[in-house]
């Protein structure tokens, strides 16, 4: 390790061999400050190289990104009192030429700092630990995994679909979108993918990543069955910050062969990286929604374009973006730059759900489940199968309300309603987290008989209860109902532990939010209902239909999966939506499991609107104490962007306030920058931060709390 003594100014004494360090450090937010911050050092320190260096009052770890030699008494020394660096990490493998230039083009491409990328990138234990910890630590790790060699177990036979896939991707460069139908074995062309690429280069590494932390535990679980326990880790926010360090040194020094994760991980540091797949590619969990807001999805396809690697993008309902991108050359179209690879098949001969509309304008006023539904949940449970039903909306009820003065359970804080948790009582905000106990009386009129309004699936499943009571399962003993949502699933292991009753048999009816749509692979449901799925129908969002499209398709996957089982029990798996548009175009396809006929529908009406991907936005979102001064710094800003150059190309939109326009006692705007060219977008967007930083000090950012620019927003 790399220790220097400082003069007694704290500034280094001008020695010969003097090198300047630019050093990317995660400096204050909106402090205009460069990428990069110079220091001193006695020696040539490699780009790469994690030192601790002074900033401020305190000691940060930053990344090297370049060094220059410093000749003693130079001019260039005299005019600027640099600070040495304090201490380097020498004991840890410098970060690659490949991850810098990851996280360059991210900084560039999300407009962020580069120092704000890359520490984000690092696991959070780094910033604490000394080189001597972090020496011990490389030290245990070298003696306790001295081999870490993947030895795949062997595969199952691969469906001639699967083999084409396969055959496919190791024959063409890709990048390659895997369209496949839910339960057609997409997971494993994964490990059969990772278990070539293994046989023929022992020393490469794969990424595997998935949206939520939720679907990590059963993935990790095929993979380490397949490869060994040394070669795989996981990477992912659930860990804790030795766990993440540890995962995190496997990978950065090759001892993984394999890393799976969610969104951070497209950050690893993995020197030898072949290949990388990203399942359930569609998922907006892949952006992030807080500080830099980054695609990992797309940075996936640059990474694997920029280091070599391949690239498997996983769905059975692509995002419309990449669905586009891999579209066939026809005509005077060349095509998208994607390979598309279908697999419309389900393993072991299944066939996906019949889907059912339940007309509920024909049903009787404020009914929640249709006698159908309940009659069709009540069969599957006597014959020992088990059902699942999806709401997306978690509590027992969205708002408690007072029939005679009209009170609602707003929140004080956020232009939003607490909604009504009956488990603990609670009138809890899911925006800043405000909760109280539920008052024995209205607040404003004293009337006693406040009542929830709506429903969540706290409700559902109390009501499911309610109404399966006379049903018994085979043995004669009572149904099970079980939830699994946020709520339900906040302790540690509450999620393994639930996931394994289901598997087991033990819960007849689960009832969920999304959580439960996505990827899990039930063999004992053979019914899956949607209560409410109306919602997103009539959204102001332009990508609510595609979202709610995938998460019906994705949760009628969840139905059927396991042929022989069907076959055993003489059922057939169904889908049953419950909706009061049952002639909606969404529904017609979806009864079809028609998604190239839903993508061609909203693809004509993106391109005749002019919405991506036929064209590319970013938002510019402003907070501050109160919405005028939200909105004057944000119509300042497109006033100082018409004097940049090609802003001619790029249309500003009015600001507006975001749907919802105050949290945690903070007023939201935003303004939509749009363009039907990525360059010129990104042009002019680069040429605004400046003016940004400095529209901060004039009146029109007088009250402006903070402000960020998001590059392909996935909400509007």
């Amino acid at each position: 390790m790399l220790k220097v003594a400082l003069t007694e100014k704290g500034f280094p004494a001008t020695t010969p061999g003097a090198w300047r360090v630019e050093v990317a450090l995660h400096t204050p937010a909106h402090a205009a400050l460069d990428d990069r911050l110079s220091y001193t050092a006695p020696a040539a320190l490699p780009p790469g190289t994690l030192v601790r260096v002074p900033l401020g009052r305190r000691e940060v770890l930053g990344v090297v990104w370049d060094a220059v030699p410093l000749e003693a008494g130079s001019s260039e020394q005299g005019a600027v009192a640099l600070k040495l660096v304090a201490a380097a990490l020498d004991d840890l493998p410098p970060l690659g030429s490949a991850w810098r230039e990851l996280v360059a083009f991210a900084a560039r491409y999300y407009q962020r700092s580069l120092g704000e990328i890359a520490l984000a990138a690092l696991p959070p234990q780094l910033r604490d630990l000394s080189g001597v910890q972090l020496a011990r630590r490389l030290k245990r790790r070298r003696t306790g995994s001295e081999d870490a060699a993947a030895t795949a177990a062997p595969a199952a036979d691969a469906t001639p679909e699967q083999a084409e896939a396969l055959r496919r991707i190791e024959a063409e460069a890709g990048p390659f979108l895997l369209f496949g139908s839910t339960g057609s074995g997409k997971t494993e062309v994964y490990l059969q993918a990772v278990g070539r690429l293994l046989a023929r280069a022992p020393d490469a590494q794969a990424l595997v990543m998935v949206p939520e932390i939720n679907l990590t535990p059963q993935l990790e679980a095929r993979f380490r069955a397949r490869f060994g326990s040394e070669a795989v880790v996981s990477l992912h926010s659930g860990m804790t910050n030795p766990q993440r360090l540890a995962s995190w040194l496997a990978a950065h020094a090759g001892q993984a062969r394999i890393v799976l994760g969610t969104r951070m991980a497209v950050f690893a540091s993995m020197p030898t990286l072949q290949l990388i797949v990203v399942d359930e590619e569609h998922d907006p969990s892949y952006k992030q929604q807080e500080g830099a807001r980054y695609s990992a999805r797309d940075l996936a396809v640059w990474r694997g374009r920029n280091e070599g690697a391949k690239v498997i993008l996983g769905s059975a309902t692509p995002s419309l973006e990449s669905w586009h991108q891999s579209r066939p050359a026809e005509g005077d179209d060349p095509g998208g730059r994607y390979v598309r690879l279908a697999m419309p098949s389900r393993v072991g001969a299944g066939a996906l759900p019949a889907v059912r509309l339940v007309d509920m304008a024909l049903q009787p006023p404020k009914t929640v489940l249709s006698a159908g539904l309940l009659d069709a949940i009540g069969q599957r449970i006597a014959r020992g199968e088990q059902s699942m039903v999806f709401l997306n909306r978690r509590g027992y009820a969205p708002v408690l309300a007072c029939g005679d003065c009209g009170w609602k359970s707003e929140c004080p804080h956020c232009s939003a309603y607490r909604v009504f948790h009956k488990i603990d009582r609670t009138l809890r905000c899911h925006h800043c987290g405000f909760a109280e106990r539920v008052p024995r009386a209205c607040p404003a009129c004293g009337n006693p008989d406040i009542a929830p309004v709506g429903r969540g699936t706290e409700q559902l499943e109390e009501h499911l209860a309610e109404l399966l009571a006379p049903v018994h399962r085979p043995d004669g003993s009572p149904v099970r109902v079980a939830r699994i949502d946020a709520d339900s699933t906040r302790k540690q292991g509450a999620l393994e532990s639930q996931l394994a009753a289901v598997h087991a048999g033990d819960v007849d009816v689960l009832v969920g939010t999304q959580m439960i749509a996505k990827g899990h692979d039930f063999r004992r449901i053979t019914l899956v209902a949607a209560v409410n799925p109306d919602g997103a129908l009539f959204s102001s969002d332009f990508r609510a239909p595609e979202r709610l499209f995938s998460l019906l398709m994705q949760s009628a996957g969840r139905a059927g999966r396991d042929a022989a089982y069907l076959a055993a029990q003489g059922a057939t798996a169904e889908m049953w939506i419950q909706t009061s548009h049952r002639d909606h175009p969404l529904f017609a396809a979806l009864r079809r499991h028609d998604y190239p006929a839903f993508a061609q529908g909203e693809l004509t009406e993106r391109r005749a609107a002019a919405m991506p991907p036929f064209a590319y936005q970013a938002l510019l979102r402003a907070d501050a104490k109160t919405q005028e001064a939200a909105q004057a710094f944000l119509n300042a800003a497109s006033v100082a962007a018409d004097a940049l150059e090609g802003a001619d190309r790029v249309t500003r939109y009015p600001a507006v306030p975001l749907a919802i326009q105050r949290v945690a006692n903070v007023e939201r705007a935003q303004m939509l920058v749009e363009s039907d060219s990525r360059a010129a977008l990104q042009r002019l967007l680069a040429q605004w931060q400046p003016l940004l930083h400095g529209l901060r000090r004039t009146p029109e950012g007088k009250g402006v709390i903070r402000w960020l620019i998001d590059v392909d927003p996935q909400q509007i």
